[in-house]
């Protein structure tokens, strides 16, 4: 398995960050972005190969997730769509990053979305696993049909106290399930997952994923100060920049087909279909192919 060098930490926004970084500082920036139940390690197969093709590559953990930790006890643990991207905005401000390609899969395609949508001038090329995944609690408030609503099972269970209380005594047992049925053709070791969910033992990690999914669901309030940029995503921009979007042909997770979202992005565009067996952790069941989108996108 490959590994990171020493993770680093910086304050940036409500956080302290703790991230992994790769090449040198004078080079192009790349932000990885991971997603749940995952973290930093999704791409410690990515970040070597665009370190090696001249990228200045830095991966985040999220809020909730590994080192990162909130500076204030008093900052409330939300989960909503735009507030990680705000994260991820502060982050590339801390830097003193101006702009990067933004890559990333489930709540990073969605933050790396958020951030090509609002703030296009920070984005120069978006890699975005299962495409647009910008929502809103109108939108989340629709039923769909039985069988796309089994697959949002544990949406549902998160909803309730006993689904609460389930995920905090049953973390790691929760994450390998969502990591079975997402990637069904996945055989990753029990040293790959312990990897990971060893980051799930952040003191803030239930509460940020309880109130994430709450949130969709209109169970949870957002903070106010995040309403106009809610606001914004509730009419679905459109993404500009040049964008590669990629899908795995075995994604066992709930995903829109390519055709229902092509038209949000105006820019230069191209869609892969990752074929072998590749489940919903795309950059860590396929980084070779990951990591050149990233290049190719950045070649657009």
């Amino acid at each position: 398995m490959s590994e990171y060098d020493a993770l680093k930490q910086i304050d940036a926004g409500d956080l302290n960050v703790g991230y992994a970084e790769a090449g040198s500082t004078d080079r192009p920036a790349v932000v990885l972005v991971h997603g749940w139940p995952y973290d930093i390690y999704s791409f410690a197969d990515v970040a070597p190969k665009l370190a090696q093709a001249g990228y200045r590559v830095i991966v985040p953990y999220l809020r909730g997730y590994g080192t990162t930790g909130f500076l204030s006890q008093d900052t409330p643990r939300n989960g909503q769509q735009s507030v990680i991207a705000v994260d991820i905005l502060s982050l590339m401000d801390a830097l003193k990053i101006q702009r990067a390609i933004l890559a990333g899969f489930d709540w990073g395609a969605r933050t790396a979305n958020i951030l090509a949508a609002l703030w296009p001038e920070r984005v120069k090329g978006l890699v975005s696993v299962s495409g647009y995944l910008i929502g809103n609690q109108q939108a989340g408030a629709v039923p769909l049909s039985p069988p796309a609503e089994l697959q949002w099972w544990y949406q549902f269970y998160f909803a309730t106290e006993r689904g609460r209380l389930g995920y905090e005594q049953n973390r790691r047992a929760f994450a390998k399930l969502i990591w079975q049925l997402a990637s069904p053709k996945w055989n990753f070791s029990d040293a790959t997952f312990e990897r990971t969910a060893a980051s799930f033992d952040n003191p803030d990690h239930v509460a940020i994923v309880i109130h994430n999914y709450r949130w969709r669901l209109g169970l949870a309030e957002g903070e106010d100060k995040y309403a106009e940029l809610e606001k914004k995503l509730t009419a679905a921009p459109v993404i500009t920049m040049p964008c590669i979007t990629l899908e795995g042909d075995a994604n066992g997770a709930p995903h829109p087909e390519p055709g229902a979202y092509a038209s949000k992005f105006t820019g230069v565009y191209e869609h892969r279909t990752i074929t072998g067996g590749i489940g919903h952790n795309l950059p860590q069941e396929a980084p070779q192919a990951f990591a050149q989108a990233v290049v190719d996108v950045d070649n657009f």
